[in-house]
């Protein structure tokens, strides 16, 4: 098991990954929040330019309620790389956490990203639940191997890292596996160092992970995640302040402080062709 007090050399890269909108949040909590496919691919773009190597998208409607259509992911994916950025683009199936259905929930593996997110099991997920059972995720997993996806393993919590490791074992998920911690969801575990140090021992050696924090929790699990050897997200999707009463101004705001506190520590950020040789993605063509 990965030893986190014991970290790999400071000087290896940093992966920032930057969830630009998120399901729940809203243009009345934040004005800046990116919802439209254009406003999303610009922000991506920015976040990009500001050291992100990953942009993890959700997609909205015209009402902005949220959904997979993978017309709109598709859209906004185009439009991203017609700006000439690289960023590595990771596309949810979350699926708004009981707001859209399962089927729903799995087409957007259909246009082959080169990361979607495997949310590794369920949980109450602040007044709802977050439904992802044994059957749906072993289809998804299927299908993340038959497109040509690498699975960014969600975890909320300590049983979701067990799921993912029995997806692991029965190679249900390949090599290089990448998991994400987030921490401080109303029902999932809370977002302390504490709970990211136990989460990540219990991960295989030579696994890849990043953690996140919602609301005031990002920035202290960010850069201890960076100071355990890991990687970090950020973004508007997870906080909409930058400090306590002031609205961050975008998500390459978030990722720009990311990346100074990385210079400071000695963690080179990575670029998105860094981040696809580290997981095992194909370059760009």
């Amino acid at each position: 098991m990965l030893d986190p007090l014991d970290p790999p050399s400071l000087g290896q890269p940093l992966i920032i990954s930057a969830a630009l909108t998120g399901s729940r949040p809203t243009k009345a909590q934040n004005p800046n929040l990116p919802v439209t496919e254009e406003e999303i691919a610009a922000a991506a773009v920015e976040a990009a330019a500001a050291g992100a190597a990953i942009v993890h998208l959700h997609m909205r409607d015209d009402q902005e309620k949220v959904t997979c259509d993978p017309n709109r992911y598709a859209k906004t994916r185009d439009l991203i790389r017609a700006e000439g950025c690289d960023v590595v683009i990771n596309m949810s199936t979350g699926g708004g956490a009981g707001q859209t259905t399962d089927e729903q929930r799995a087409e957007p593996v259909t246009l082959s990203p080169e990361i979607a997110s495997f949310d590794c099991g369920s949980l109450n997920f602040g007044a709802g639940v977050f439904v992802n059972a044994p059957g749906f995720l072993s289809k998804l997993a299927a299908s993340m191997i038959e497109f040509g996806v690498r699975p960014e393993i969600e975890c909320f919590e300590p049983g979701h890292v067990a799921n993912g490791l029995r997806f692991i074992h029965d190679n249900a998920i390949e090599p290089p596996y990448w998991f994400q911690m987030v921490l401080g969801v109303r029902g999932g575990s809370p977002g302390t160092i504490q709970q990211l140090i136990h989460m990540v021992q219990m991960l295989p050696p030579g696994a890849l992970w990043s953690a996140c924090g919602i609301g005031r929790a990002q920035l202290p699990i960010g850069v201890a995640a960076m100071t355990m050897g890991g990687h970090v997200r950020t973004g508007l999707e997870d906080n909409l302040y930058y400090h306590k009463g002031e609205l961050a101004t975008s998500n390459a705001q978030l990722v720009a402080r990311l990346a100074r506190i990385a210079g400071e520590l000695g963690r080179p950020v990575a670029t998105p062709g860094q981040a696809r040789e580290m997981l095992g993605i194909p370059a760009l063509v």
